[in-house]
């Protein structure tokens, strides 16, 4: 593929999404963007909330009519609830999840018509943390080791037909840190990656010619504490 087409981004008003729609467009291909909140730019989107699976079928589908099918979809959308299993709120955990892995599984099924007529591709976003484990993060950790296992079983069930890659970023400079307790927010001195830096990596798998994919990246800031 020399251009990247039509590419869905969940979570693409902010953060590694929004990186990942500019360098879309940068690239010459069309961002199409499902996020709780509008992106601040002029990309096609759908607001949605993934953890509800009606309304992101129905973000899939408009956008992909929209658009008159997809060629890519990169699953960007991510939220924690950091703390101890005993102190977050069960149904907070369970939003991780919904939102995580569930949100994840029900794009990606949505997409999976228009993906197997233009033989694209999809690109899941885990984590250090779906391969690591970590006290405080156990619902983080739970989604992101199940998009881990999701994809690769993805990736074999696809194979020929459409291809799939898993992201594993480390440490970003976005605002996926806001808000938490201090204890949880990297320290001041950490060495975090720039989101439009993993954007390109991602743009690396998706310009990859038929019949050549890249399973898995790993992408984190070279003195990244949570790899290997």
């Amino acid at each position: 593929m020399d251009r990247p087409g039509r590419v869905l981004i969940t979570g693409g008003a902010s953060g590694l999404g929004a990186a990942v729609a500019a360098a879309v467009a940068k690239d010459g291909g069309t961002p199409l963007i499902i996020d709780r909140v509008p992106p601040g730019s002029d990309f096609e989107h759908v607001q949605a909330d993934l953890s509800d699976r009606a309304a992101a079928e129905r973000a899939v589908h408009c956008l992909a009519r929209r658009a008159d099918g997809l060629d890519a979809i990169v699953t960007a959308a991510g939220t924690d609830a950091c703390g101890t299993l005993r102190d977050v709120p069960a149904d907070t955990w369970e939003h991780v999840l919904s939102v995580n892995l569930l949100g994840t599984v029900s794009v990606v099924r949505a997409a999976l018509p228009y993906l197997c007529a233009s033989h694209g591709k999809v690109v899941t976003v885990a984590s250090t943390l779906g391969v690591r484990a970590l006290s405080d993060a156990t619902a983080y950790c739970a989604s992101k080791f199940g998009v881990v296992g999701f994809t690769r079983a993805l990736a074999a069930e696809l194979a020929g037909e459409v291809g799939v890659t898993l992201l594993i970023p480390g440490g970003m400079q976005t605002a996926f840190f806001d808000g938490r307790d201090e204890k949880y927010k990297p320290p001041a001195d950490a060495a975090l990656n720039d989101p439009a830096n993993v954007a390109e990596t991602i743009l690396f798998a998706l310009r990859q010619p038929p019949g050549c994919e890249v399973r898995e990246l790993v992408v984190c800031p070279s003195r990244e504490t949570s790899w290997p």
